[in-house]
């Protein structure tokens, strides 16, 4: 069972809005999106408009950002949030679990967590010193609401996620963050992922799947793309329509590529 079953576009004749992003060539032509596999992907080149797609679907569930991001009030999401506006949700059974991510904010929450650590080292260190000389009591108590909270941080995320490099923090916190019966909206996880880790994110979103989660995901990874549970949509021709892995031409473009690179980098 799919949690969201379809997302159409409402009263085009009528919308009160016009120019951007109402004139993206996707969104004049879009009529609806039918999901009816736990893995959704988005394929298209970059303008194509998959990103204001998914973050105006992001707007019209109500998903939670990751991140200091909020699509209900930041203004990065204006646009995004009138196009939710027309856009009419079909549900199986709704679920409030899961999350949008577009991989920019993962590298802002990174930072963020860096900065709540660096914080709260610098207070333990400022206790220390402040405390010479003072009952040990004393002193535990001082410390004791900044220790717990690293400790807090390190637990949830296996020893803490600045602690790893870029490709493994993004798979822990994605094994820390899924829950089951989510509907999780992510946009190119691919960025801080090698091939490898690309693949292991794939075998983590088949497990999440057994657990009745369900993944809308724009992406240029072939990786991903090749996912064996994925519904495709090509977003580069339009109205969009589905297709197939091997018709995909950034698949066809990276298969070429690879079986002759020097063909193409002679004509650099």
């Amino acid at each position: 069972m799919f949690h969201l079953k379809e997302v159409s576009y409402l009263n085009k004749k009528h919308q009160s809005y016009h120019g951007y992003p109402f004139s993206i060539p996707l969104i004049s032509s879009f009529e609806k999106i039918t999901f009816d596999s736990p893995i959704t992907i988005l394929v298209g080149e970059n303008g194509t408009g998959k990103s204001t797609l998914l973050e105006a679907i992001a707007c019209a569930i109500g998903s939670i950002a990751i991140g200091d991001t909020d699509i209900n009030t930041d203004r990065e999401f204006e646009y995004a949030r009138k196009l939710s506006k027309y856009l009419n949700l079909s549900w199986s059974v709704k679920t409030n679990k899961g999350f949008f991510l577009r991989a920019e904010d993962f590298i802002n929450y990174m930072r963020k967590l860096h900065e709540i650590r660096m914080d709260m080292e610098q207070e333990l260190q400022e206790i220390d010193n402040r405390y010479t000389g003072r009952t040990l009591h004393a002193h535990s108590l001082a410390r004791m609401p900044y220790a717990r909270s690293l400790n807090e941080m390190d637990n949830m995320y296996n020893g803490g996620l600045e602690s790893k490099s870029h490709g493994e923090s993004f798979l822990e916190f994605f094994s820390s963050r899924f829950i089951p019966n989510g509907l999780y909206i992510l946009d190119e996880p691919e960025t801080p992922l090698s091939p490898m880790n690309q693949f292991a994110f794939m075998a983590m979103i088949k497990e999440m799947i057994k657990q009745n989660s369900q993944f809308i995901i724009a992406t240029h990874s072939p990786i991903i793309m090749a996912h064996p549970d994925a519904s495709i949509y090509d977003l580069n021709s339009l109205p969009i329509k589905k297709t197939v892995y091997n018709e995909i031409e950034s698949v066809k473009f990276f298969r070429s590529f690879l079986n002759n690179p020097q063909g193409f980098i002679r004509h650099l």
